[in-house]
């Protein structure tokens, strides 16, 4: 079965992954040069996520959808266990919503360049200045009345386990008296982790579990650590054990 499932990706998914990639960015890129940011910006994503997804033959659950209100405006903040994360959150939140992403992401052909057509924010570390204006990014995002999704972890988990969470999506949320809205993602690194970028796809389930969101409570430094910590525990709650 592992070697048939090897070769439905060579000759369909693996093709029909590339195409819908390029086609995707191409269609973000001309659709926020010409019409709606926020939509070019977000559906075009969302339908190509959902692809993805189904062409490597992925089930998918997702739960706590009710937990969020149509118009309020959130900080997801979401465990990074591998790849496929994007594709589960772009496709599966059901939230418009902006990413807080690897500068070194932008340098991909065609897809990086569409997520600046986006105004996806590159989080750029190189010095005090660039770090600013990221953050001044993030933070006129939020104000707009859109969503963010942050992964407070860095990068990509090597273990399966979840690392520890910075602090600066729960600075914006300090700062903006927003909500914080941890989410959960099982599977991802069974599916394809970071220590096998570019090797084949394993099949595996994918949940992702929305929770309650944490609203602030006071403002200032211990309230950006109380949510910190409140978040953390509600994403590790409902990972599956390891």
């Amino acid at each position: 079965m592992k070697y048939l499932y090897r070769a439905f990706q060579l000759l369909v998914s693996l093709p029909v992954a590339f195409i819908s990639t390029v086609a995707t960015a191409v269609t973000v890129i001309i659709g926020c040069t010409v019409g709606n940011g926020h939509f070019w910006g977000y559906y075009p994503g969302k339908w190509w996520s959902k692809l993805m997804v189904r062409i490597f033959l992925l089930p998918v659950t997702v739960e706590g959808r009710e937990n969020l209100e149509p118009e309020q405006s959130y900080v997801f903040v979401a465990n990074h266990q591998g790849a496929f994360d994007i594709f589960l959150i772009y496709g599966y939140l059901g939230r418009n919503f902006k990413w807080m992403m690897k500068r070194e992401l932008e340098r991909i052909p065609f897809v990086g360049y569409a997520c600046r057509k986006a105004r996806f924010i590159f989080v750029d570390k190189r010095n005090p200045g660039k770090v600013r204006e990221t953050y001044g990014m993030a933070r006129e995002t939020l104000s707009s009345g859109m969503s963010l999704v942050v992964f407070p972890e860095g990068a990509r988990t090597f273990t399966g386990q979840m690392r520890d969470f910075k602090k600066g999506a729960f600075m914006l949320s300090d700062e903006l008296q927003l909500p914080i809205v941890p989410l959960t993602i099982n599977g991802s690194f069974d599916v394809l982790p970071r220590m096998k970028d570019w090797h084949w796809i394993s099949w595996h389930p994918l949940r992702l579990t929305i929770h309650q969101p944490i609203y602030p409570v006071g403002k200032g430094q211990e309230n950006v650590l109380a949510t910190l910590r409140q978040s953390y525990d509600s994403v590790a709650s409902a990972l599956d054990a390891r």
